[in-house]
């Protein structure tokens, strides 16, 4: 008994020297201060520089002896896409079959490219989060399966009688006028209509009559309102009653889309017109029946934008001109265009034409 109690004391004591006193969990967590502070030492003379920061950086003839592109090029072990530094954007378009196409103008190879728009006009993010789903909801038509709408009648009518002029002659057009209306679609997310361009046109009579100088204060009153360039336009025909000669400048005119258009837009509905007095609104009846409508503004009202009133001394007030607005947009027809304005700001009385 005495001796298998002995050689069990052995075993015990010959198993502490095998087996370590602490797990090897532990000992890979456990860190003595000597050994954090060896660490610590080697990974801080890793991290040193070779050379000293106080002197001063090479001169610029050595780095221009050792940058060889060359060298560099042959040494990278991917090349780069051939299509990202060899592609030549054409100058100019040779037409749709011609082998070499320009990219559009969203990609940056592009000739046409604009960087932006980095922030959008407080108009255009109202239209697009709140006039466009109010104006769907409110022109919306369901058409469940299998709904077949009314067929209507031909647009153009036939010539009939037994004249022989009357054969083989196209169709002409509707009665009340020759000139067809579009055809309205219902809407539908894919054609909510929106605005598309603003045109700005300025007809300055006393050019022809007092100089030069008043084409120049408009183009600059104008370019100043728009923030673009103007086109100059010259009477074409000599006109007594308008008293028109042919080669004057008399009038011109501007396209804005874009950013330029929705800040145009918002200046002129949150200033412009509520400070005109006695105005009603514009005309119900305008427009061309296909979705674009026109009105004017006075010369007082053009003297209320902010980059002409802040610096009206600039602009001799007989000389400011009035303003001819026209707005295009994507509707088909006059009633959605104006609910369209309507929804923006820009109010309308008298007989509503459709």
């Amino acid at each position: 008994m005495a001796e298998s109690s002995l050689s069990l004391r052995l075993a015990r004591t010959w198993r502490s020297f095998i087996k370590p006193s602490v797990c090897n969990r532990c000992l890979q967590t456990r860190r003595t201060l000597a050994t954090q502070t060896t660490a610590s030492q080697g990974q801080r003379d890793a991290d040193l520089e070779e050379s000293s920061s106080l002197a001063g950086p090479p001169s610029a003839a050595s780095r221009a002896n050792d940058f060889d592109p060359l060298r560099i090029a042959k040494s990278r072990k991917r090349q780069l896409v051939p299509s990202r530094y060899q592609f030549r954007s054409p100058k100019y378009y040779r037409g749709p079959l011609h082998p070499h196409q320009p990219p559009p103008p969203s990609d940056p190879a592009s000739r046409e490219f604009v960087p932006g728009p980095f922030s959008s006009p407080r108009l255009e993010q109202a239209y697009h989060n709140i006039i466009a789903p109010d104006f769907m909801t409110m022109c919306y038509q369901h058409t469940p399966p299998g709904f077949r709408p009314s067929q209507k009648g031909p647009r153009l009518r036939p010539w009939l009688g037994d004249s022989p002029y009357f054969q083989n002659r196209p169709l002409r057009g509707p009665r009340g006028g020759d000139v067809l209306r579009l055809l309205r679609k219902p809407i539908t997310f894919r054609n909510i209509p929106m605005i598309e361009r603003v045109t700005l046109h300025a007809y300055v009579k006393s050019a022809l009559t007092s100089g030069s100088s008043f084409i120049h204060v408009a183009g600059m009153a104008l370019q100043a309102i728009t923030n673009q360039r103007v086109v100059i336009h010259e009477a074409r025909t000599n006109e007594a009653s308008w008293g028109l000669i042919k080669g004057k400048t008399v009038s011109m005119t501007t396209d804005l889309k874009g950013e330029d258009m929705y800040h145009f837009l918002g200046k002129m509905i949150n200033v412009v017109l509520p400070r005109i007095k006695d105005w009603n609104g514009v005309r119900a009846t305008t427009g061309d029946n296909s979705g674009n409508l026109t009105f004017g503004l006075d010369p007082e009202a053009v003297a209320a934008f902010p980059e002409i009133e802040t610096n009206y001394d600039a602009y001799p007030g007989k000389m400011i001109p009035g303003l001819h607005v026209t707005i295009h947009t994507t509707a088909t027809c006059d009633k959605d265009a104006r609910l369209l304005l309507q929804q923006i700001g820009i109010p309308f009385y008298g007989k509503v034409v459709d």
